[in-house]
């Protein structure tokens, strides 16, 4: 069993913040299936406190920088980053705790408009200035110019590997070796700028503050083409018309965009099937058949 030094991250919230937290309460929040997270209060305020094993410190310190830089593009609100280190057997993530209300009239639709202003903040390349997660599974980010090599190497092709390493092979893998080689027939007409992502934006990954303001929040930041945002909003549900609608007054959507959001989202459900098992396993095939088809 884990063991948490609770006085440790009292202290470093007190460090790193100059806030005095004296005698804390703490209780436990639901909801998450990656890291215990727990309401800290103290000092007249409240905290939100992540906790994983102590080997995964550097996964909550690229949250924090993700965190930031979502903040520093000064688009959408998300929660601000306050300490991180490792509390005995613990890494811990301490984040400002912010309370949701729900949405009110508008909300969904300053969500979209927030998110196309997020992504007109761009770099010269395609990825980040360091490795991250998307859920538990590692997302290498290493900076390429060329968008199809971004996600060819970095994305498809890694998470095919991983899913070889996991016993997935066979009919996976040779599907998957087919639409790599011809990955460019869905870029042909499509150049996509190097806009600032959230990286792991679905329904249970944003909420609203009691005063309708948007909040996104868990990331795996990196910079890539927005549609590949936009494919994964669709792909569980969750985000309302309004979302859409302010997105595309604010930056419409190219034509191919239909088929390319099945490529975009072909990688999380290989993610999902890394993390979660053979469960998704034909839908994964299923979407790569489908994508082939549209080669022919």
């Amino acid at each position: 069993m884990r063991m948490t030094d609770w006085g440790r991250i009292v202290a470093a919230i007190e460090a790193q913040t100059g806030i005095r937290v004296r005698a804390e309460e703490r209780s436990g929040i639901g909801g998450g299936c990656i890291n215990q997270a727990f309401r800290l209060e103290g000092g007249g305020q409240a905290f939100f406190v992540k906790l994983n094993a102590a080997s995964r410190l550097d996964m909550f310190e690229a949250e924090a920088a993700g965190l930031e830089a979502i903040l520093a593009s000064d688009s959408l609100r998300a929660p601000r980053p306050l300490a991180s280190g490792v509390a005995g057997d613990s890494a811990f993530l301490v984040l400002e705790h912010l309370d949701f209300g729900g949405g009110r009239a508008g909300a969904a639709a300053r969500l979209g408009e927030g998110l196309a202003a997020m992504h007109r903040q761009q770099a010269a390349r395609f990825g980040w200035s360091r490795d991250n997660t998307i859920g538990a599974t590692p997302q290498p980010n290493a900076w390429l110019d060329d968008w199809l090599g971004f996600w060819r190497e970095r994305r498809l092709g890694f998470q095919l590997e991983l899913a070889a390493r996991g016993g997935h092979g066979g009919a996976l893998q040779r599907l998957g070796e087919r639409l790599l080689a011809d990955l460019d027939v869905f870029f042909s007409d499509h150049r996509p700028a190097p806009s600032l992502l959230h990286g792991d934006l679905w329904s249970g990954n944003y909420s609203y503050l009691a005063s309708g303001e948007p909040v996104i929040f868990d990331p795996a930041v990196y910079y890539g083409d927005r549609e590949a945002e936009l494919a994964m909003t669709e792909l569980f549900g969750g985000f309302e018309a309004d979302f859409y609608a302010a997105y595309a007054a604010a930056w419409p959507l190219d034509a191919g965009y239909a088929v390319r959001k099945r490529l975009y989202n072909l990688y999380h459900i290989l993610n999902h099937l890394n993390m979660f098992g053979g469960g998704y396993l034909g839908q994964a095939q299923q979407l790569i058949e489908g994508l082939l088809a549209e080669i022919r």
